[in-house]
């Protein structure tokens, strides 16, 4: 199954290389990686041009001009220019586990999105992981991190659990199948058909709304949060506004009390393109 993975960035290039050398350790190898890139310098690009050639992955770089927090903008634009017809997502600060894109292909569904987890490493140990150490399965080992200092957690079970008791975890879980912009899958015609993200909103629930006028449609979510794993490298949140998150929790009220399906402020709107570039 080709499957295209859309990854967010925005100038976090150090973390953005440990995530493609995890998508290089993948053991399912029929895809691409679509960088949607909210706005970073030079450097991201310089450290894309060069993975290209480190890895042999095929790589896009769908990038527009930085005029604060877009992330909704920039995904609607990857998600258009994405080939396949089924659609990963995540960020460029989580490390796949090597079956991570095997999971998605094996459980895509008509009908279906699919909802999956992630392991928080603390800053220290995000630091630590290097590319040999991701090559080699270490970054979702948790024996190797607890070994360097990872503190003990009930949630360690997201990266341990074997086969079984993943299945397990994941029909017990009382936490709803959710769409998660570090962990969520689903058909590139069922997106459309809700017409992407809704750019008005930025960080805070602006994924979940998606995944909530998905579910207004019919298409339900299933939950994979145990058995498709990436471990979430640390970072400080600047881009946090709380005038931002009062308005989504508006949007996200009205979707739900109307049953929204479509946004008029997604993909197909009349705007005025600012600079970007695709390569």
């Amino acid at each position: 199954m080709y499957l295209s993975v859309i990854l967010s960035t925005y100038n976090q290039p150090e973390w953005l290389e440990k995530v493609i050398w995890g998508y290089a350790a993948q053991n399912h190898r029929d895809f691409e990686l679509v960088i949607a890139d909210d706005g970073s310098t030079g450097d991201t690009r310089d450290c894309i041009d060069q993975l290209r050639v480190d890895t042999g992955l095929a790589i896009r770089h769908v990038w527009h001009a930085d005029h604060g927090f877009r992330k909704c903008t920039i995904l609607n634009r990857a998600i258009v220019q994405a080939n396949a017809d089924y659609l990963v997502f995540s960020d460029g600060d989580c490390i796949p586990r090597f079956d991570f894109l095997a999971t998605h292909a094996r459980f895509a569904r008509p009908g279906r999105f699919l909802s999956g987890g992630y392991f928080k490493l603390p800053l220290e140990l995000s630091q630590l992981i290097a590319r040999d150490d991701i090559l080699a399965g270490q970054a979702a080992n948790v024996a190797w991190l607890q070994a360097r200092g990872l503190p003990w957690s009930l949630k360690k079970l997201k990266v341990s659990a074997g086969p079984r008791l993943a299945r397990l975890l994941d029909h017990l879980t009382t936490t709803k199948a959710t769409w998660n912009g570090h962990n969520s899958s689903g058909w590139k015609a069922d997106i459309l058909r809700v017409n992407g993200f809704d750019e008005r909103m930025e960080w805070g629930g602006e994924d979940r709304e998606m995944g909530e006028r998905l579910m207004n449609i019919g298409i339900r979510g299933k939950r994979i949060r145990y058995r498709a794993i990436c471990v979430h490298l640390d970072h400080p949140r600047g881009y946090v506004r709380q005038t931002a998150l009062v308005r989504n929790r508006q949007i996200r009220s009205q979707t739900r009390q109307y049953r929204t399906a479509w946004t008029n402020f997604g993909i197909v709107r009349q705007q005025t393109p600012l600079p970007q570039h695709a390569v």
